[in-house]
């Protein structure tokens, strides 16, 4: 009668627990829909936006949020003619800049630039009337656009950097559904190819867009309750990570799974032998590229600092919805799901000849061979970082090219030694003669002019003699900086904004980049209980992330015809790879260590790793580098770079790194590896029954 009850009482268990999650989640996407979908109200793409508050840049923006009126919205309107403009032109220009001017409210008269060829004549427009009203500011480019056209051979385009930031902002407006459809499919291919059936990719694919959802509430509430910064690129990652890593961990489970229902009679107590048997691995992995990313923190450029926290929401987001609502509902839909290779009870999988233990057996032969032959290849391709472009431009930030960026380069070429793109010069009231004086009198400053005045503050316009966005230019301004210190004065403006941007990157990735290799260096010590096996992993990763720099400067500007490499390129794919890397490498050195515990000699416990998790961990790698691969479709060149870097590192840590390198130095130290703990000293005694199975 008791065992009777017991197993009464087993199966209402079984039944009403997978439920239970399901209906707890049910509730919870209730309760965060209504925030899910404000996330992109409150992104910010401004490059001020993500500098620190004691950035030039910054302390202008602010000063001229004061201001009557608050920041300027600057555009220029460019009229051009091959061959020269005509008096026609001439004319039709006048009378449209006048309709503008008679429709709008702007700060002065607009005065006409004409180029020394008299091919191209320009009228810098500026108005207060927007404020900081990113949609007046908008609504007001529209509108000069829809009043000054061509025609004829008449060329007329609007730019200057609210222009250009008017169209980043419809760019980054419309990234959010591709971005998520693309990844969607990408994931559903992959995981078809993989799983062979008709089925069962559905049930990761809808679980882990239920955790980019969540995540998505999060960040809000994260942007809500800590003024979190987010940009379009932090949440495309977001997504991007919540994708790649949920379908990673839902490999491993769905692998464990399988092998269980073959041992295991119920599908409930199969799902808990699996959860037991690679939770563990699955959550020290992915808190290990949570708290590489949260590392961000410590970095001062915002959309840096902003990148951490989202990148670990996405991860922790897709961690525990596949770890909760992933194995309900497989355990609700039981063994049919796999249909048409069922894992019958007590049945055996079929025997197949495995890549990965021919790879790990030409690796066995010649270790050392192997080891310093991956390490040239890796350095010589580190060796393409010399090819990099230098920054990217504001105007060369878009993979297709929108008006303002024409213009933009119009102007360039008209006027070759003129800056078209005013530094703005942001002076204590009572000083603001004497500083007009020593800005006048600055080399490489072609005028100067005071402009708006008010709460003990006075505006003042700069035009350079050089080419924005270049060495001269940025020579110019720091001239100024240096100048006018002391004075109280700060230093502003698009191009010193990109100079700001850089500087601040520079000095991120020196005080960042150590905090995440002492990060990551501490967790592995704790999960390995070793210091030479972490330091392998990291150096390992290190050397990825080198590579695929160089890679990257080898295709950016021969192959894709970028200008210029995003300045936060390096941090950021450090940081990604270094996590993700040592996500992978915590499954082959987890299960090296296991085979060790349980007796075998450091060689076939290297060899048995790589041959039971290889298959799996590199599925887990090819979905993480094809969601990645989804940003270089996206039409802003900083996610391009970005998601191409990560790819590419993806694949050499999955395919050449783990895989010959990490084994084959594994190999060569032996027992060394896991100095100073107990097993370098000493063969362990094998364990009288394994708690982990083969593909743990």
């Amino acid at each position: 009668m008791g065992s009777a009850a017991q197993q009464s009482e087993s199966g209402k268990r079984r039944r009403a627990l997978p439920w239970a999650v399901l209906g707890l989640w049910v509730g919870l996407l209730v309760l965060i829909a209504p925030f899910s979908g404000k996330l992109s109200d409150v992104q910010v793409n401004r490059a001020v936006d993500y500098l620190p508050t004691s950035a030039d840049s910054t302390q202008v923006a602010r000063i001229q949020d004061s201001l009557p009126g608050g920041e300027a919205t600057s555009i220029v309107v460019v009229y051009h003619r091959d061959g020269g403009l005509t008096e026609v032109d001439r004319t039709t220009a006048a009378d449209q800049i006048a309709q503008v001017d008679g429709d709008f409210d702007l700060s002065a008269e607009p005065q006409a630039v004409t180029s020394q060829d008299g091919t191209t004549v320009m009228y810098p427009v500026s108005t207060t009337a927007p404020g900081q009203d990113d949609e007046a500011r908008d609504d007001f480019v529209a509108g000069v656009r829809d009043i000054t056209r061509g025609g004829d051979g008449l060329d007329v385009k609007v730019g200057g950097p609210d222009a250009i930031s008017t169209d980043a902002r419809e760019v980054y407006g419309s990234l959010g559904g591709p971005l998520l459809y693309t990844t969607a499919a990408i994931v559903a291919i992959l995981l078809v190819l993989i799983y062979r059936s008709p089925f069962l990719w559905l049930v990761p694919l809808i679980v882990a867009g239920i955790g980019d959802f969540m995540s998505m509430g999060v960040a809000y509430g994260l942007h809500e309750l800590f003024g979190t910064t987010i940009s379009s690129q932090s949440s495309s990652v977001m997504t991007i990570l919540a994708f790649g890593a949920g379908t990673d961990y839902a490999l491993l489970i769905v692998a464990r799974y399988r092998e269980e229902l073959r041992r295991v009679v119920h599908p409930y107590d199969a799902m808990r032998a699996a959860l037991r048997g690679c939770g563990p691995a699955v959550l020290a992995s992915s808190g290990t590229v949570a708290a590489g990313l949260l590392c961000l923190l410590a970095a001062d450029l915002g959309s840096s600092r902003g990148m951490g926290p989202l990148g670990a929401v996405g991860v922790l987001c897709a961690l525990v919805a596949m770890m909760t609502l992933l194995p309900a509902l497989l355990v609700l839909l039981g063994r049919r799901v796999f249909w048409p290779v069922v894992p019958a009870y007590g049945s055996q999988p079929k025997e197949r000849r495995s890549l990965f233990a021919s790879m790990g057996s030409s690796a066995g032969r010649r270790p050392v061979t192997v080891l310093l032959g991956g390490v040239v290849v890796l350095g010589a391709l580190t060796l393409g970082t010399l090819n990099l472009p230098g920054s990217l431009k504001q105007e060369d930030s878009f993979t297709e090219t929108p008006d303002s960026v024409v213009a933009m380069k119009t102007l360039a070429e008209a006027f070759p030694e003129r800056g078209t793109e005013p530094v703005v010069v942001t002076a204590p009231t009572d000083k603001a003669d004497a500083i007009l004086g020593t800005v006048r009198g600055t080399s490489g400053v072609e005028n100067a002019e005071l402009g708006r005045s008010g709460g003990g503050w006075t505006e003042i316009t700069v035009i350079t003699e050089s080419v924005p966005q270049t060495p001269a230019e940025s020579e110019t301004i720091k001239k100024l900086r240096s100048e006018l210190h002391g004075e109280g004065a700060y230093v502003g403006g698009p191009s010193a904004e990109q100079l700001d941007l850089k500087e601040t990157n520079n000095h991120d990735r020196v005080v960042v980049v150590p905090i995440v290799l002492a990060a990551v260096l501490l967790i592995l010590i704790a999960l390995l209980r070793s210091l030479v096996a972490p330091l392998i992993l990291l150096a390992a990763v290190v050397a990825v992330w080198g590579a695929s720099l160089g890679i990257a400067g080898l295709v950016f500007e021969p192959l894709f015809g970028f200008e210029g490499t995003d300045p936060g390129l390096g941090l950021l794919s450090f940081v990604f790879l270094v996590a993700l890397g040592v996500d992978y490498g915590i499954f082959l050195m987890h299960r090296m260590r296991e085979e060790c515990l349980d007796g075998a000699e450091p060689s076939v416990a290297a060899l048995t790793a790589l041959r039971t998790t290889g298959s799996v961990i590199a599925s887990a790698g090819l979905v993480l580098a094809a969601t990645f691969a989804v940003l270089t479709n996206m039409p802003m060149v900083q996610l391009v770079e970005l998601g191409f870097t990560i790819m590419v590192g993806v694949l050499l840590d999955t395919f050449l790194v783990r895989t010959y390198l990490v084994t084959s130095a594994s190999l060569a130290l032996g027992r060394k590896v896991w100095w100073p703990g107990p097993l370098s000293r000493r063969p362990a005694a094998r364990s009288v029954e394994r708690e982990l199975s083969p593909t743990a």
